[in-house]
């Protein structure tokens, strides 16, 4: 099951609290203070990792606690810093602080950590407060509380090519040709409920990571339909590639109306490098396109999925653009 948001609770360990002692030796009846210090409470900490795709593990799970801190100990001997505690997230992960919202932290790559919440600092022991005029201090300090905070995980893919298309206009097809993924294909609309990834070789240059994500409908940008579980995922594809059922009533229109939400949810995602294909042409080769074509304003790439038209002169395409956005 494909999960890409949660929400946990974290809660950081408490500092240990100092300790009340005075040394006892043979012949030295009234030793001076040597209470120790209290250890740290240990941290919570996010980490991210390639080997996760997903957040389903947080959806049987949601509570995340630290070590507290051992207490401070006669000798003047301090306590042991509680153990933090590691939380492994997929990378792409936007933490946020479910309260306020502000993002804590967006782990994009393989190791990207953030502390999410601060362990308790450890109280101090009464050896710490001596002083010229205070000899003897029955002083000590308890241990701080650790942070405890609601979090709320966004997981947003990471893909570098990301196919923009209205339900049913062939994008899992066109997935599963170019790569070895093997997404849920149907003759109805909304066949894909969750974001799909698939690795394309290209040749022996290299390969790039393409991105089949639910289809959108007029008023997505609003969260109607899949809505904003599409958007998210396409804002950090560098391409995107836009499909167009040929078949449509209305081809120049299916783009305007993706167009649109794009805009509406992201600008900037209107500024990324973009192709524009027409899906399913076996099924009306004949059918003039003049009018879409004017309205794209740029190269149109006729392919069927079904029957391998066009997929190359695709593929070659995307692999272009693709290194032009990446040395910009």
């Amino acid at each position: 099951m494909f999960v890409d948001r949660a929400r946990i609770r974290v809660k950081a360990g408490r500092g240990g609290s100092g300790c009340l002692s005075f040394r006892r030796e043979k012949f030295v009846p009234k030793g001076g203070p040597d209470g120790g210090d209290g250890g740290k409470g240990g941290d919570v900490i996010m980490v991210a990792a390639s080997s996760l795709g997903t957040l389903l593990d947080f959806k049987n799970r949601a509570v995340f606690r630290a070590e507290n801190g051992q207490h401070g100990m006669g000798g003047n001997k301090h306590g042991k810093s509680g153990q933090p505690c590691t939380i492994r997230v997929p990378v792409g992960t936007v933490v946020k602080d479910a309260e306020t919202g502000e993002v804590l932290a967006d782990l994009v790559a393989e190791g990207d950590s953030v502390v999410v919440a601060h362990g308790g600092r450890g109280g101090r022991g009464n050896a710490r407060f001596v002083s010229p005029t205070q000899q003897a201090p029955r002083h000590w300090e308890p241990g701080d509380p650790g942070e405890e905070r609601e979090l709320e995980l966004e997981l947003k893919l990471i893909a570098d090519v990301g196919l923009v298309g209205l339900p049913n206009a062939g994008k899992s097809t066109l997935l599963s040709k170019l790569s070895a993924a093997t997404p849920k294909i149907a003759d109805y609309p909304f066949t894909t409920l969750t974001p799909s990834l698939g690795v394309v070789s290209y040749r022996d240059q290299g390969s790039f990571v393409l991105a089949d994500i639910p289809g959108l409908i007029e008023g997505a940008h609003q969260g109607k339909g899949l809505g904003h579980e599409f958007l998210r995922h396409i804002e950090r594809t560098r391409v995107l590639v836009f499909l167009i059922d040929c078949t449509s009533p209305n081809p120049a229109e299916d783009y305007a109306t993706l167009r649109h939400e794009l805009e509406n949810y992201n600008p900037e995602l209107l500024h990324r490098r973009q192709l524009v294909a027409l899906t399913k042409i076996d099924l009306a080769p004949d059918r003039d396109y003049g009018a879409f074509e004017n309205a794209v304003g740029g190269p149109v790439y006729k392919i069927s999925s079904v029957v391998g038209m066009g997929l190359t002169e695709l593929k070659d395409a995307i692999w272009i653009e693709l290194q032009r956005a990446l040395k910009e």
